[in-house]
């Protein structure tokens, strides 16, 4: 038996329900992997509360009108309890990492060889337990939607959150100069982690800046895609992460709204898919090498025991979190 938060409806975090159920089984490619740490992101209320409610009719991971994921989580980091009789990679003992699509608010979880890496050897699980789907996200959007290069302008807007701590490091570590947008009391902070300049939101509006980018990767989403062209070189990569928090469209309107216009205009205009990308594992590993060469550095804003998970959503969903919000379990 093994301890977990089950979601057996849509709702705020009281839905969630500790409970004991079976520890699971590891299949022949998989691993067993005893969590010792997680962490909750922006992911993880949207799929507790279902929400936007336009998403319950798209493709992918929220059910209509229940959801398909019971157990959420879907940034793990522990140790190898057990494999599978074909997996070769891993033994008992070792330390692992993985992003899932779910399963990280439990005490156990199976995870398929393939999704699953070796834990950067300088962090903590809990630091560890920061990276996967936050950093991953900020390296497709850099790398692969964004096509960073060495000496361009990158801003990100949204610079002071899970994503865009790690973005602002990634795209330091590609050489180029980087502005990063946030709030007044997080200025030092984006700054701290590499920043060229910080904008403060609250009393500047980067659209109106004059200053143009190559790349702008819009994690908060609050100008529209028309406004954030205005700074961009004529040439440039406009790349979404998220939007404005909604119940019915957002954020999924603004990136639609956004993409719509994409053949009109001459800048690329991109959105990133984390959920759906196939190669987690290899982002992992290349995500491994910036964290061991001193490149990149997780940002905790704050820490729960495993019975908190309820409240450290509520925290994160509040969304004033600076960095990431961890777990240890």
């Amino acid at each position: 038996m093994m301890k977990a938060f089950v979601l057996r409806s849509y709702g705020s975090p009281d839905v969630l329900e500790l409970t004991d159920i079976d520890r699971p089984v590891p299949r022949d490619d998989e691993v067993l992997v005893r969590v010792r740490a997680t962490s909750v992101q922006p992911y993880d209320w949207h799929h507790l509360r279902g929400e936007p409610y336009i998403a319950r009719l798209m493709p992918g991971t929220l059910g209509l009108r229940s959801p398909k994921i019971d157990i959420l989580g879907a940034d793990i980091a522990g140790h190898v309890e057990a494999v599978g009789t074909d997996v070769t990679e891993f033994r008992s003992g070792d330390e692992v990492y993985a992003q899932l699509k779910g399963g990280g608010f439990a005490e156990y979880v199976c995870v398929r060889e393939a999704e699953l890496a070796p834990k950067p050897k300088n962090l903590s699980f809990e630091e560890a337990a920061a990276v996967p789907m936050a950093a991953n996200t900020a390296l497709l959007g850099l790398r692969d939607q964004g096509r960073i290069q060495p000496g361009q302008q990158v801003l990100v807007n949204g610079a002071s959150g899970g994503v865009g701590t790690f973005a602002v490091q990634i795209a330091k570590a590609f050489d180029t100069k980087v502005t990063g947008v946030c709030s007044a009391r997080n200025v030092d902070l984006v700054r701290s982690i590499g920043a060229d300049e910080v904008i403060d939101y609250t009393t500047a509006d980067f659209t109106r800046s004059g200053q143009r980018y190559d790349l702008l990767l819009d994690i908060a989403g609050s100008r529209s895609g028309s406004a954030c062209r205005r700074v961009m070189t004529p040439k440039g990569t406009y790349v979404i992460i998220g939007g404005p928090p909604g119940r019915w469209l957002q954020p999924a309107g603004h990136a639609v709204s956004t993409l719509a216009v994409s053949p009109f205009v001459s800048q690329r205009m991109v959105m990133t898919d984390v959920v759906q990308c196939a190669e987690k594992k290899r982002n992992l590993m290349t995500l491994t090498e910036f964290i061991e060469d001193g490149k990149i550095t997780p940002v905790i804003d704050r820490r729960y025991s495993f019975e908190e998970i309820p409240a450290a959503i509520t925290y994160q969903e509040e969304g004033h979190a600076a960095g990431k919000v961890v777990v240890a379990v």
